[in-house]
């Protein structure tokens, strides 16, 4: 990367772009998402050099508040006090009420994909019920066949449904899926970058498409993505992929400078604990959280912070994203037969 980036103008943007991450030269290597990192450090040095927020820089901001979703997971109780178990669909219940209460949520995501799709639908449309006035959204994280997502989509028809997200894999999938059921399908997978837009625009399999500033390659990648989306009359959300401060400054920025945000941004942000930005975690007011307004990003690397995390994943390791504590040994395969047992409340040994 250094002989790239030495002596290369910030300003630059689209040249950079070309310079890692064209098309026909990381063909096999995908630098979409180094692309993304440098694109993001660029910006906030030009925001601070021109004394400007990043919104300011792509055209300026529309909002001054991006509004979010509570993000619920399926979750084991903490090995050290046996609570916070998410499991039965009262456990769903009361994680999202809790985090309602806590954060003013109006919006509310269950990521699922871990039980058999019949017990997952008892849950859902429990928790759709003791929300009445609230909007639901459901992610199984595209493990089902076709059929399942046809049977769970059309169950869940006349529901309070922002969206069904990724309920199989592939473009085809969810063509078929979305011409037998009436609620709009959405996606941070099958769409993640102008060719596959350009596929789903021609032949449309996905109703809304969930941007991401990493996937896409950067905030600008999402802002023209987004202007796409408003031409053809496709819905946009911002897409969570776990981050921290840093990251969700480019997704507050990107929500805030696009016209078409159909929907409250998803964002893991709320079940943080700490933060590697001075100041610590940003808040919550109402379910949202306000755009930032000093220049650049609007927020600054906290390095001990950054250090004493770095120290902590160096002695615990690599988190593993597709595996099941409660399981050794589990693969999930697609479409998936090998789900969890929902009557098994055992607490897995988690050496956290």
């Amino acid at each position: 990367m250094k002989s790239y980036l030495v002596g290369h103008d910030p300003a630059r943007l689209e040249e950079m772009r070309f310079l890692i991450a064209n098309p026909t030269a990381s063909l096999y290597n995908n630098r979409t998402q180094i692309l993304a990192a440098l694109e993001f450090a660029c910006l906030d040095i030009l925001g601070q050099a021109w004394g400007v927020p990043v919104c300011d820089i792509l055209g300026g901001r529309l909002r001054d508040r991006v509004p979010f979703a509570t993000y619920s997971f399926f979750r084991y109780p903490n090995p050290r006090t046996g609570k916070g178990e998410v499991r039965t669909a009262d456990q769903v219940i009361e994680n999202i009420r809790t985090l309602k209460q806590r954060f003013g949520f109006t919006t509310h995501k269950l990521k699922a994909g871990v039980f058999h799709p019949d017990y997952e639908l008892e849950i859902y449309r429990a928790a759709c019920a003791a929300f009445p006035g609230d909007s639901l959204r459901f992610d199984p994280n595209a493990v089902w066949s076709t059929e399942q997502a046809i049977r769970f989509g059309q169950g869940i028809e006349g529901l309070r449904n922002d969206y069904l997200e990724d309920p199989v894999y592939g473009l085809n999938g969810m063509r078929r899926t979305r011409q037998m059921v009436r609620v709009p399908l959405a996606t941070n997978t099958v769409v993640v970058n102008f060719e596959q837009l350009a596929a789903n625009v021609l032949d449309t399999a996905v109703d809304v498409i969930l941007l991401d500033t990493t996937f896409w390659g950067g905030i600008r990648a999402c802002v023209k993505a987004a202007a796409v989306c408003e031409t053809f009359q496709l819905g946009v959300a911002v897409h969570s992929s776990g981050e921290l401060g840093i990251q969700l400054a480019t997704m507050l920025h990107l929500g805030a400078v696009i016209p078409n945000l159909s929907f409250a941004a998803d964002a893991h942000y709320h079940h943080l604990t700490d933060d590697i930005i001075e100041g610590g975690l940003l808040p919550y007011e109402d379910g949202a959280i306000r755009v930032p307004v000093a220049p650049g990003l609007g927020v600054r690397l906290n390095r001990d912070k950054l250090k004493e995390y770095s120290e902590l994943y160096r002695r615990l390791g690599g988190y593993p994203y597709d595996q099941d504590p409660g399981r050794p040994g589990w693969t999930p395969i697609v479409p998936n037969d090998r789900w969890a047992d929902p009557k098994d409340g055992r607490t897995p040994p988690i050496p956290y």
